[in-house]
């Protein structure tokens, strides 16, 4: 049987700003910073999400943006002042995709380096009710 996720590694070209990202947005926790000592391939820095641990790694920024993301759960109460904070922080806020009534809200933008994240206000259960739903437009 496979465990839950060890760690997420993003490579960032600077280290502190996107760790001010994830506190702001997220209510990450810094738990360590190599301090320009290498145990890995470069300097990195370690947040905690609750039980998931981020890693950032200084290198340079992804050549093109894709759809390839991550999403992170957050309260629908929560919408509006990540919007602030993104708007805050200087980053695109995209044109979100169609969406059917029940599978939650998105908010989609890219971080400083390119990486294409998502919060999400529902839930995998929610999303597949709301397609069971709806079965004649498909998924």
């Amino acid at each position: 049987m496979t465990s839950p996720i060890s760690h997420i590694t993003f490579i960032v070209k600077d280290i502190e700003r996107s760790a001010r990202l994830f506190q702001a947005l997220l209510g990450a926790t810094e738990v360590y910073d190599s301090g320009g000592r290498n145990h890995s391939l470069s300097d990195e820095r370690f947040l905690t999400i609750g039980p998931l641990w981020i890693a950032l790694m200084k290198g340079e920024p992804l050549r093109e943006r894709t759809y390839n993301h991550i999403a992170f759960r957050i309260a629908p109460a929560r919408k509006e002042a990540s919007l602030r904070i993104l708007s805050e922080l200087g980053l695109e806020v995209l044109p979100g995709r169609s969406r059917i009534p029940g599978e939650g809200e998105s908010i989609y933008f890219h971080d400083f380096d390119g990486h294409l994240f998502e919060l999400h206000t529902g839930t995998i259960e929610e999303r597949l009710a709301s397609y069971a739903r709806r079965p004649e437009e498909g998924v």
